[in-house]
């Protein structure tokens, strides 16, 4: 597969987010379904702080304050529990958020050094070490609580993820945190728990069209065609053409194709990938279309994980299309990838720039989005008739709330400590019940920067291969 190497002369566009809706926590989401498939990963609700106690914590600015830090608590749909430390001081939580499981490099850890450290501590402190006598022994402690080892391995964790100095009010999780951060050692990143890549393919009738690949910490994944697969005789395959079953496992790195029927109408179809794992600890935890702290996995039961995926077809002298959307941090926007595997070029428009794709290449479009800010990118369908791909959602990459580099102000209350004169405290780590008026001023200040923001879009290559 070839790839146009172009440079375009970028031109301004405005945004296309901010909706009356953000204000009550949400997107407006529309669109297809060929732009909803999720590449994997957990879905839970944030419940609140569960096991906390006090922490003092002072700013890089010299403001302190004493908050509550330790564990959090999020629930999955299948009834799963998560055991989560906050990763983003500055961020006020929003209790009821949905959050999804996530990558580093979708999370405030991107570029972040101290990351694999961070991962060590969750690795050798409470929960997963639950022998607290044992612990305590380790770190020299007279005894540890499971509040106080919370609150420890808390403090250890906002010294590298946010670059405070915390220190618990409690002396034996003083002495936790102390030993944290002299002991921890650089450990990779984990694995997803389940994630399809690409989440998108595109092919023409009578080719077994992909691959998507499994990428797993689970067992045994299953897979399962949607009806528009059935009702065009559509089925999954190996990379030999050999039927994959539903009631088939198949293991990490297996990769998956659509067999598409040669006499094929131009369409769409789609799978589910669906296992019982838990999630890796170390693991990034993000809101969902609203911007709420950051947290990192710490334990978890076992719960079911799902994934999607889809095709697109087309016929001779038409594009055949696959589009797919992911946050990059580190590049602060949206990287939208367009793969043509048809015969013919493809044209499309996209933050006020016509791109376009030849036959058998891809390109990217990276679409800069303001941290905090809400996005909606939509791309039209080369098939009359379908739908266009929308991908909508909030970049959430920084820890830094404002320039001072102080906790954002939410009314949760806290214990004040030196800053209490100053306003509300940021309260068990920023977590917020969803005060309507703090709620309220997040939206008016993004709706205000989606309304006069503009948008520059960089162009880069992507060659299906390389």
């Amino acid at each position: 597969m070839i790839s146009a190497r172009r440079r375009v002369a970028p031109r301004l566009a405005a945004t296309a987010v901010a909706t009356g809706m953000f204000a009550a926590g949400a997107i407006a989401t529309g669109g297809p379904a060929v732009a909803d498939e999720t590449p994997g990963g957990v879905i839970a609700t944030l419940d609140g702080l569960e096991i906390a106690e006090t922490v003092d914590v002072t700013m890089p600015n010299g403001q302190e304050h004493s908050i509550q830090g330790g564990l959090f608590n999020l629930t999955a749909d299948d009834g799963g529990t998560f055991q989560t430390y906050c990763i983003d001081f500055n961020t006020p939580a929003q209790n009821g958020t949905a959050y999804r499981e996530t990558g580093w490099d979708s999370s405030t850890l991107h570029e972040n050094p101290e990351a694999g450290r961070i991962h060590w501590i969750l690795q050798n402190s409470y929960p997963v070490v639950n022998d607290l006598a044992g612990l305590a022994g380790s770190v020299g402690a007279e005894s540890l609580t499971e509040t106080q080892a919370a609150a420890g391995t808390q403090a250890a964790i906002w010294n590298l993820s946010d670059g405070v100095d915390a220190v618990p009010e409690n002396e034996n999780a003083a002495l936790l945190t102390e030993w944290l951060l002299s002991s921890a050692e650089d450990v990779p990143e984990p694995n997803a728990s389940l994630e399809l890549s690409p989440s998108q393919v595109s092919g023409e009738p009578g080719q077994i069209i992909g691959p998507v690949t499994v990428n797993t910490t689970a067992e045994s994944v299953f897979v399962t065609p949607d009806a528009a697969a059935a009702e065009q005789g559509v089925t999954i395959v190996d990379a030999n053409g050999e039927f994959i079953a539903e009631d088939q496992a198949v293991a990490n790195g297996t990769e998956l194709y659509f067999s598409v029927p040669a006499d094929a109408e131009p369409g769409t179809a789609a799978l589910t990938a669906t296992a019982s794992s838990q999630v890796p600890v170390g693991r990034a935890f993000t809101g969902i279309d609203v911007p709420t702290q950051t947290l990192i996995l710490a334990g978890s039961s076992e719960s079911s994980v799902t994934a999607g995926a889809s095709v697109n077809w087309a016929g001779e002298g038409v594009p055949s299309v696959a589009v797919t959307a992911e946050q990059i941090c580190a590049e602060g926007g949206v990287d939208v990838t367009v793969d043509n595997t048809g015969d013919v070029p493809f044209e499309f428009e996209l933050a006020g720039e016509t791109v376009e794709v030849a036959p058998g290449s891809a390109e990217s479009v990276l679409v800069p989005v303001e941290d905090g800010q809400a996005y909606e990118i939509e791309i039209a369908h080369p098939v009359e008739g379908e739908e266009p791909w929308l991908f909508t959602g909030v970049l959430d990459c920084s820890t830094e709330d404002n320039p001072d580099n102080e906790p954002a102000p939410a009314s949760t209350g806290g214990s004040g400590g030196d800053a209490a004169d100053d306003g509300p405290d940021l309260a068990e780590t920023g977590n917020s019940g969803g005060n309507p008026v703090m709620i309220g001023g997040i939206a008016v200040a993004l709706l205000a920067v989606g309304a006069g923001a503009v948008l520059f879009i960089r162009r880069k290559s992507a060659t299906a291969g390389e």
